[in-house]
C-alpha cells in the first residue's frame, strides 16, 4: 500500500514491504512477534533478520529457520538471501534507482525534509547559570540541543528552543553581591571585552572571599530570601541586600543577569546555536505558579514535613542516591531549585505535545525527582531527557569556580586558528579574508561535528587531529565533499535535475551506491527526530560524503559521453543537496568553496 511518506522517502517502500512480508511469513510459522531488523555489514544487503531469536520457540537451528522464511517470501522491491543465522534483504537496484530519482525530482532542494506534523515540541537546552562564560565541559549541551531542534524541524515538527535561566540561585546571587560590593580595581583584567567575561571576575572574587571566610555565606542566603519575597510581593524596588552590604534593589538582579546573558548568547550565536526563548526562574515566582505548585505538593499523600522543611517520600522507588526524600521547601519556606524547575515544567508542559530536556549526566537524580514529583501534579505528559557525558580536553577536567577553566570562546578561537593553518596548507592562492571566512566555517563546523557525531551518553576527549581531519569522519571532510560537488556543478553548462528517465545511465556500482546512501537520508531524519539522536545524521552525512568521493573518483562526470554526463551531473546535484541539508540539520555551514 502506498504511503504519503513514499513521496518523501525512497527507502520507506522497501522497508515497509520487507516488514509486511516478514510478519506474514512469521505468522505462518506460528510466531506473532514483530520482526526486529538490523543493518548488516557492507556487502551483505540492506536489512537483516537475526533468526536465532526464534530457535527456542520453533526448536530449529537459526539457519534452517532463515531458509524456511526465504522460501515463503517473494518481494517486488527486495531480494532475500540466507547468510548463516541471518536472513538478509537487498533493495533491488532498478527499484531503488527509480524511486530515488522520483523523490529527488519532486522534493528538489528540500530533499531530506519530511511533511509537516501535528504537534509542538519544546527543547530545553544549555540553561547554564548566568554567572560567566560557557566552559568547554558544558559545550556539548547547546550543540546537542540546537542540533535536535534543527532535526525536529526537518522532520516536520514545530519546535522551540528554550533556555531556563537560573536567576534565583546561589551562584547568581554571589555574582550580584560581587558586582555591588567589589570595586573594579580589586579585580584582575578581563580576558575579553564581552559582558560574560567582564562579570565572571566579580563572581570568582566573591566566591574566593566566601571560601576564605572573608565574608559569610549567610549574606548571600539573606539576599536570596529577600529577593524571593520581593518577587512574591511584586516589589522590584525593594532592597534585598544584607545590612552590612551595599544597597541592592530586586530589579538589579535581572539587569545584571541579562548583561551576562548578552555575552553568553553571542558565544552561542557564533557557534550557530539559536535560543528562541529565555524563560526566567523569577517569572514562575512572580506569576504565582511556584506558590501553586508548593501548595499542591503539600497535599500529596507522599508529603511530609520535618523541622519546617517539606518533602515528598519516594522510599518505595528504586532511587540510587543519598536520600529517598525530595525536599521541595527549606525550613524557612523558600523553594529549592528543583521546585522552581517543576513550576517551569508545569508552565511548559501545558504548551507543548512533547518536551525534551538536554541534561548532563550529573543531573540524573535531580531529573528522577522532578519526573516523580510531576506525576504528583498530574501533568498531561512527562518530559523526555537526553543525558550526555561531558567533554574534556586531553589535558584533563576543568573547574568553573576558581578561574582554572578553558572557556568555549577559547575553544572556538583555537578551532578557527587551527583551521586557518589547514586551509593555508591547501589553498595558498586564497586572499586572507577568504581564508578567514573559510576557517570560521570549517573550524566551528569541526567543533560541532566532532561533538555531535558521538552518542550523547559516551564520553568525549576532544582531539584536534580528529576534529580537523580533511579525510576522516569529520566536518571538514563532509564540507569539502559539498564544496567539491559545487565546484563540479559550476563547471557545467547546464545542470539537469534528477529524473527517472536517467535510470538507464546508472548501471555502475558507484552510481547505485551513491543513490543508496542518499536514499537513506529521509529515514535517518525520521529516526533521529524520534530518538533525539543527532549522531544518526552525522553518520548519514559521512556515508553520503564518502560514497560521493568514491563515485567521483571512479566515474568521470564532466568528461562523460553526452547523456551519461547529464545523468551524472544530476547525481552530483543530488549529493550536494543531501550534504547541504544534513550539515544544516547539525548547524554546520555547507561552504561552496574551500
Amino acid at each position: 500500500m502506498e504511503s504519503k511518506m513514499d513521496s518523501y522517502d525512497p527507502w520507506a517502500p522497501f522497508e515497509r514491504e520487507v516488514r509486511e512480508h516478514l510478519s506474514e511469513a512469521l505468522a505462518s510459522l506460528g510466531i506473532s512477534t514483530e520482526p526486529s531488523l538490523e543493518t548488516p555489514p557492507p556487502g551483505m544487503g540492506d536489512l537483516a533478520l537475526p533468526c536465532y531469536t526464534f530457535s527456542r520457540e520453533l526448536k530449529e537451528s537459526p539457519g534452517e529457520i532463515a531458509k524456511r522464511l526465504k522460501d515463503l517470501l517473494e518481494g517486488r522491491l527486495y531480494v532475500a538471501d540466507v547468510r548463516g543465522a541471518y536472513l538478509n534483504f537487498a533493495y533491488r537496484a532498478e527499484e531503488l534507482i527509480w524511486r530515488a530519482l522520483e523523490v529527488l525530482s519532486k522534493r528538489g532542494e528540500d530533499y531530506g525534509h519530511l511533511p509537516e506534523r501535528e504537534g509542538f515540541i519544546i527543547v530545553e537546552h544549555t540553561s547554564a547559570n548566568p554567572n560567566g562564560p560557557f566552559h568547554v565541559g558544558r559545550a556539548r549541551n547547546p550543540i546537542l540541543g540546537d542540533s535536535i531542534v534543527r532535526i525536529l524541524r526537518a522532520a516536520g515538527w514545530r519546535a522551540e528552543a528554550q533556555y531556563w535561566v537560573n536567576d534565583m540561585g546561589k551562584q547568581v546571587m554571589t555574582l550580584v553581591w560581587g558586582v555591588k560590593n567589589i570595586p573594579e580595581e580589586d579585580l584582575p583584567g578581563a580576558e575579553r571585552e564581552k559582558p560574560d567575561h567582564l562579570y565572571v571576575r566579580y563572581y570568582q572574587e566573591a566566591y574566593r572571599r566566601i571560601e576564605e571566610g572573608v565574608i559569610s555565606e549567610e549574606r548571600i542566603n539573606y539576599m536570596l530570601r529577600e529577593y524571593e519575597r520581593a518577587l512574591e510581593e511584586g516589589d522590584k524596588k525593594r532592597l534585598i541586600n544584607h545590612p552590612e552590604d551595599s544597597p541592592t534593589r530586586a530589579e538589579e538582579v535581572r539587569e545584571i543577569v541579562e548583561e551576562v546573558l548578552k555575552g553568553m548568547d553571542s558565544s552561542l550565536r557564533r557557534l550557530g546555536v539559536v535560543v528562541d526563548r529565555y524563560v526566567y526562574e523569577s517569572q514562575v515566582v512572580e506569576d504565582g505558579t511556584l506558590k501553586r505548585v508548593i501548595e499542591k505538593l503539600k497535599s500529596s499523600p507522599r508529603a511530609g514535613v520535618e523541622e519546617g522543611a517539606w518533602y515528598l517520600d519516594f522510599s518505595d522507588k528504586p532511587i540510587h542516591g543519598k536520600t529517598k526524600r525530595f525536599v521541595f521547601t527549606r525550613s524557612d519556606g523558600s523553594a529549592l531549585y528543583t521546585t522552581r524547575d517543576m513550576a517551569y515544567h508545569l508552565w511548559k508542559l501545558g504548551r507543548c505535545t512533547r518536551a525534551l530536556n538536554i541534561l548532563g549526566e550529573d543531573h540524573k537524580l535531580q531529573s528522577f525527582y522532578l519526573r516523580e514529583a510531576l506525576k504528583e501534579l498530574g501533568v498531561p505528559h512527562l518530559p523526555e531527557v537526553v543525558f550526555y557525558s561531558f567533554v574534556s580536553l586531553p589535558e584533563g577536567k576543568m573547574s568553573t569556580r576558581r578561574g582554572r577553566v578553558v572557556y568555549l570562546d577559547d575553544l572556538m578561537d583555537e578551532a578557527v586558528r587551527r583551521a586557518k593553518e589547514e586551509v593555508r596548507k591547501r589553498r595558498c592562492d586564497l586572499a586572507e579574508d577568504e581564508v578567514t571566512r573559510i576557517a570560521e566555517s570549517v573550524g566551528l563546523g569541526a567543533l560541532r561535528y566532532n561533538i555531535v557525531k558521538v552518542q550523547p551518553e559516551k564520553k568525549i576527549v576532544f582531539r584536534w587531529e580528529e576534529a580537523l581531519s580533511f579525510d576522516g569522519f569529520s566536518a571538514p571532510f563532509v564540507q569539502y565533499s559539498h564544496a567539491r560537488a559545487c565546484s563540479i556543478l559550476r563547471k557545467a553548462v547546464e545542470i539537469p535535475p534528477p529524473d527517472p528517465s536517467f535510470a538507464e545511465h546508472y548501471r555502475e556500482s558507484g552510481a547505485v551506491e551513491l543513490l543508496r546512501a542518499i536514499s537513506k537520508l529521509p529515514g535517518a531524519v525520521r529516526e533521529a527526530a524520534e530518538k533525539a539522536s543527532p549522531h544518526i545524521i552525522a553518520h548519514r552525512s559521512y556515508d553520503i560524503a564518502k560514497t560521493f568521493n568514491e563515485f567521483y573518483r571512479d566515474l568521470p562526470v564532466l568528461r562523460a559521453p553526452e547523456g551519461v554526463k547529464e545523468a551524472r551531473l544530476a547525481l552530483v546535484w543530488a549529493a550536494k543537496v543531501a550534504l547541504a541539508n544534513s550539515l544544516n540539520m547539525l548547524g554546520i555551514d555547507a561552504p561552496e568553496r574551500m
